[in-house]
């Protein structure tokens, strides 16, 4: 019977307000972590993924610029860097430079005067 009391005496402790209000608060306060928890592991996930898409633009980027210093390393392409930033030429090439025109508003004098300073401009 004393077996009994005892068992019953921890069981009326464990079902009592205050012991059932503390468990509540505890599982309140443990399923917040839980939630800040995967939170924190979904932005871990975004931000290995920016990592690794960075790693990937950087490995890129290294490749071309080796093969840019490859063909520095070479005569034809010393020239051809010289070329791209400077303009320069070879003795015996042509250059051809294209200027904007210097009278864009002739043409549109030509077509507004009409049919007759045309045949007047014909006969000229």
């Amino acid at each position: 019977m004393k077996n009994f009391q005892g068992k019953n005496k921890w069981e009326n402790i464990m079902h009592s307000k205050p012991v059932l209000v503390l468990f509540g608060v505890f599982l309140i306060f443990f399923i917040w972590n839980i939630i800040h928890f995967v939170l924190k592991t979904q932005e871990t996930i975004k931000n290995r993924k920016f990592a690794q898409d960075k790693i990937v633009e950087l490995k890129k980027e290294k490749d071309r610029l080796t093969s840019d210093i490859q063909k520095l390393q070479t005569s034809e392409g010393k020239e051809s860097a010289i070329r791209e930033k400077f303009g320069w030429i070879k003795q015996g090439e042509n250059l051809v430079i294209v200027v904007d025109d210097q009278n864009p508003g002739t043409e549109k004098n030509l077509k507004n005067k009409g049919f007759l300073s045309f045949i007047k401009n014909w006969f000229k």
